[in-house]
């Protein structure tokens, strides 16, 4: 079976796809890739579906070995990456033969990048999805000496690049209000909006900690409310008046009071953001929410027509001879009309 076998993998490694949603009601959280769009970049310059399982790596990558001819593509937080020593494009797909080593190093900017396979990697599938997901033992990290197999691949195309829209940054998240918005006074929303925060030293991939100068933000009767329903998105506040955004592994319940949810949309915008990293939310209406997460659905849908042929360095190219570089010569100096073949 063709694959990727693994020499040295940082301690965060995990196997993700979409996740488990639909099953809150028997409290499994939805999981999945702390950066969805990650892997429909990784599923549109590879041509196959976004659902496939892809190596979600936290901060740095490792080294692997190809046990057959394999297609990858390479997403999300870019990081360094080689394959026998030689440099490979991120945001890209490209072809490995069996025995290549295949080395990704830390991540220049952002926190989580994206290996992905052609066919997916055909893991173990548990409640309907091979998400790995450590705080239900739903799987495990991914450890040295492990072969991340390949699926099915029905594709051959590879050499394809994209320009990826940049969630590496900080910046705005939009958010709307929720049930219990009105806990919050119209004062401490406001004050909510023009506060800046930095992304805090507190994250995983059940939440981050945002933190900022001043006073916290409390709700009224926050001590007396009920545990609710979670969703990704959410943002929890703590005893303290500081707000959590919850992610992707948000616990299914919780009884701290939430101010808002960010927008589907922007959440791998604090996934991706490294500590220290600017962050300000912008309170959007329902309406407005909804007509920004349909354009960024569409634009998710329209990703494999973004992908264009890499433009290769030449000097790069273990396979420059087998190109026909020189055809159709004519001379500068020769009239084309006395040899006849103009007419």
């Amino acid at each position: 079976m063709s694959g990727l076998k693994v020499l040295r993998i940082g301690p965060l490694a995990s196997i993700q796809d979409q996740g488990r949603p639909g099953q809150l009601q028997q409290g499994v959280s939805c999981g999945g890739a702390a950066d969805l769009l990650a892997l429909a970049e990784g599923a549109a310059l590879l041509r196959q579906d976004a659902h496939l399982a892809a190596l979600e790596m936290a901060g740095i990558g490792g080294l692997f070995e190809a046990t057959g001819p394999l297609r990858i593509a390479l997403t999300g937080a870019p990081m360094q990456a080689s394959l026998d020593g030689e440099s490979l494009a991120w945001n890209a797909s490209h072809q490995v033969q069996a025995g290549q080593k295949l080395e990704i190093g830390a991540a220049r900017k952002g926190l989580y990048g994206y290996l992905h396979l052609g066919g997916g990697i055909a893991s173990e599938v548990l409640l309907g999805a091979r998400a790995v997901h450590v705080m239900s033992g739903l799987g495990s990290p991914v450890a040295v000496g492990d072969l991340l197999p390949c699926g099915a691949d029905r594709g051959r195309e590879v050499g394809l690049g994209l320009v990826a829209e940049d969630r590496f940054q900080g910046g705005a998240l939009r958010i709307v209000e929720g049930f219990q918005s009105e806990l919050f006074t119209a004062e401490v929303r406001a004050r909510f909006a023009d506060t800046a925060f930095k992304r805090g030293s507190r994250a995983n991939r059940m939440g981050v900690e945002m933190i900022s100068d001043g006073a916290g933000f409390s709700a009224a009767g926050q001590l007396n409310i009920l545990s609710e329903v979670i969703l990704p998105g959410d943002v929890q506040m703590t005893g303290d008046g500081k707000p959590f955004v919850l992610l992707r592994e948000a616990q299914t319940t919780g009884g701290y009071p939430r101010i808002g949810t960010v927008l589907p949309c922007d959440l791998s915008k604090v996934a991706q953001a490294q500590a220290g990293m600017d962050l300000q939310f912008v309170w959007v209406t329902l309406d407005e929410g909804l007509a920004i997460q349909a354009r960024h659905d569409a634009m998710v849908k329209a990703l494999p027509s973004a992908c264009k042929p890499l433009l290769r360095d030449p000097a790069m190219m273990q396979d420059l001879l087998s190109f026909q570089l020189v055809s159709g010569v004519v001379s500068a100096e020769a009239d084309p009309f006395e040899s006849g073949d103009i007419t």
